[in-house]
């Protein structure tokens, strides 16, 4: 079972950039390769799969069990992991979940990616101190980034052979190869209309300045993979109704398959196209980006009346967007107030935004997600009203109490945590 992980000394080297062009080059040679993205992300996994046309995964190692990871990792493929942050980046105040902990854990070399568009031989200290960190974490090779000219390219090697680290490749500086951003976040997928052009411009750039023969031949030597059946989260009820479209993006597929896989029915339908909510035991609201389409949501009275008509017969839950979306009013960046489904007491607004962003756990006794749960928080809404009982008790990454998350009034709940796997 084959592998790497895409890692870098902090963000912004170009990992995604590798990441994608490598998926679609090997794909392009017919390969079996496949997608992994290192943390909670919803974004960079479905830029995975249209480059190599398999489902991407989420390895996350704060808030996923030792033999979840396995399981997800499992498979004849290739896996070609793309960490998050730097590699020793994780959860404060110990690291504990960076992708260095997927490469240990996974036993997965990893390929280093450097901007090295300001240094010279000044790359061999930097590599050298990341390969010699942790002795359990294989650096087994080096991209190079943004390089400035064939002149600069021979300094950067020179100082990398005088420690004895293969550099697998040499990216110029190229142009049209960026992501546009929004928030934190970058733009999705579906809503790049270049989408296929993006993609066949990262192959075309790393088939021509990485040896892709050499990365294989590093993925190779990954560490053999233990078999696992991995845990099973019980679904929340039999039949689900998942809203899912451009406002409702963001469902982890690992939940959806365990849910599948014990036989519950899920059904999707769009809010945003103004379909009814089919008939079901649970509806389902992901996170998304809802306060892109407030006007077109508020004006969607088919979904809203039917989704007001679901509560007296099916449990809701909504999740960050679809949080926002059971709410009574969502207000817009320029300050326009838009009517949501009120059947919560909740008032959001992005006029004025605030960034909440970290791991949580959460527990609640309450509704279809009972339990305790590993989570991540990651928004800029601001709560302008709350009223009801709260859903869950919350703490941080490190253990510190958070104030209550969430409402929770007859069937409806829903939080702004988004739900990774049970703690």
């Amino acid at each position: 079972m084959p592998g790497l992980l895409i890692a870098a000394p902090s963000s912004g080297a170009g990992k995604t950039t590798v990441t994608l062009g490598l998926l679609r080059a090997l794909s392009r040679r017919g390969l079996a390769i496949r997608g992994a993205k290192s943390g909670p992300d919803y974004i960079d996994p479905r830029f995975h799969a249209a480059a190599c046309g398999a489902e991407c995964i989420n390895l996350d190692a704060w808030a996923m069990h030792e033999d979840r990871l396995h399981a997800l990792a499992a498979g004849p493929e290739t896996l070609v992991v793309e960490g998050a942050m730097g590699l020793f980046d994780g959860a404060p105040p110990d690291g504990r979940g960076a992708c260095a902990d997927l490469a240990r854990l996974l036993g997965l070399p990893v390929l280093l990616v450097v901007d090295a568009a300001r240094m010279a031989q000044s790359v061999a200290p930097l590599v050298a101190g990341f390969a010699r960190f942790d002795p359990e974490v294989r650096i087994g090779g080096v991209v190079l980034n943004r390089v400035g000219s064939p002149r600069h390219e021979t300094m950067l090697c020179r100082a990398l052979d005088a420690i004895g680290m293969p550099v697998l490749g040499a990216l110029p500086r190229a142009e049209g190869i960026a992501h546009p951003s929004r928030h934190l976040g970058l733009v999705q997928a579906e809503e790049r209309q270049d989408l296929e052009a993006f993609l066949d411009r990262a192959a075309d750039l790393v088939s021509a300045h990485i040896d892709l023969d050499a990365v294989l031949a590093l993925a190779d030597r990954a560490a053999p993979r233990p078999s696992a059946s991995g845990p099973r989260t019980p679904p929340p009820a039999q039949r689900i109704a998942l809203a899912r479209d451009a406002a409702f993006a963001f469902a982890y597929p690992h939940l959806l398959k365990d849910w599948r896989a014990q036989g519950a029915e899920i059904t999707t339908f769009s809010p945003l196209a103004d379909e009814a909510v089919p008939e079901a035991d649970l509806v389902l609201l992901p996170g998304g980006y809802p306060e892109l389409h407030t006007g077109r949501l508020a004006a969607a009275q088919i979904f809203m009346q039917s989704l007001r008509k679901a509560s007296y017969t099916s449990d809701i839950y909504g999740e960050c967007g679809g949080y926002m979306t059971l709410g009574e009013t969502l207000t817009d960046a320029d300050g326009h107030v838009h009517r949501m489904a009120g059947l919560l007491e909740l008032a959001t607004s992005f006029e004025r935004r605030r960034l909440h962003l970290g791991y949580r756990r959460v527990e609640t006794s309450h509704g279809p997600f009972a339990g305790r749960w590993a989570a991540h928080e990651f928004h800029y809404a601001t709560t302008l009203s709350a009223k009801g009982t709260p859903l869950f008790e919350a703490v941080d990454a490190e253990g510190a109490a958070l104030q209550p998350m969430g409402l929770r009034r007859g069937r409806v709940c829903g939080s702004f945590a988004h739900l990774i796997d049970r703690a």
